[in-house]
């Protein structure tokens, strides 16, 4: 845990020290991959680490692969070991922009954003936008929304044995709750 805390302030570097932050170390990452008529491909990470500097609105993103829980551990052990290799290719970043963000503006009912910006995962690096909402109550700012993602833009082989049974595309659903640093 520790490792995963000095990672994202070094990736981070690029926040000024006099900005307002909001941080979380236990987002929620969601990954959806299930075909029709076949057994469910999900799993969830709830120590994502995040990072927003609510003057620009750019934002960070950090998850260590090894953390997504499965339901069938037989899954979690082929998507760590034969899919995304998370020994050699440990955590995935996202580093980009709210765009049109103004935190002067976020309120307690939620306001729709696209995100974009660089998703680096099993070593390479794509740009991305997501939809997202985004509210302000109780001293916090809610991030929530979704992106897809194929494999193939990440070099992720799915063998042919059980390619039917995994969607080509991935949704992703995140929720990051931020407190003031």
């Amino acid at each position: 845990m520790k490792k995963q805390i000095v990672l994202l302030f070094l990736f981070l570097g690029i926040f000024h020290i006099s900005a307002q932050k909001y941080t979380t170390k236990t987002g929620s990452l969601k990954f959806e991959a299930t075909v029709d008529s076949f057994e469910e491909v999900a799993a969830e990470n709830k120590n994502t680490s995040a990072i927003l500097e609510s003057s620009t609105g750019e934002i960070a993103v950090l998850t260590l692969m090894k953390g997504f829980r499965f339901k069938v551990a037989l899954m979690e052990e082929h998507f760590n070991e034969n899919y995304v290799e998370s020994d050699k290719y440990p955590k995935a970043t996202f580093k980009g922009k709210v765009e049109d963000f103004d935190s002067t503006k976020l309120s307690s009912k939620a306001n729709v954003f696209k995100i974009s910006g660089d998703l680096t995962l099993h070593g390479k690096t794509k740009k991305i936008t997501a939809t997202a909402k985004i509210l302000k109550a109780d001293e916090k700012i809610t991030v929530t929304g979704n992106f897809d993602v194929k494999p193939e833009d990440f070099d992720i082989e799915i063998p042919k044995l059980v390619s039917k049974k995994v969607s080509d595309k991935i949704k992703v659903n995140f929720n990051l709750v931020l407190a003031k640093l």
